[in-house]
């Protein structure tokens, strides 16, 4: 799991305190520096969520296709005359004269 790998959220990072020495960074281009990757850590957390969600959902839904019985193939030798012979009467019986008027 992708979320096992992650070793800072969002909030711990902007919580981090750094200790200041003699010769350290400015304070003010870490804060800005961190609040450019809370920003970024937030959106990719945000579009982790979002492929889970669309994941669980294409899955499920090969899932259901997977469950449906499917179409029976053409007997063999069957030509594309008998298949629109067969789609006609298929056509007639299901519609009746209503197709023709």
């Amino acid at each position: 799991m992708m979320s096992d790998k992650i070793k800072l959220t969002a909030k711990e990072i902007l919580e981090k305190e750094f200790k200041t020495a003699m010769r350290g960074y400015k304070p003010e281009e870490v804060d800005k520096y961190l609040d450019t990757v809370i920003k970024d850590y937030e959106i990719f957390y945000q579009e982790i969520e979002e492929l889970k969600q669309e994941n669980m959902r294409l899955r499920k839904q090969l899932e259901d296709v997977s469950r449906r019985p499917s179409a029976q193939p053409a007997p063999a030798g069957t030509t594309n005359f008998d298949i629109l012979k067969r789609l006609s009467n298929l056509e007639k019986h299901v519609f009746g004269n209503k197709l023709y008027d």
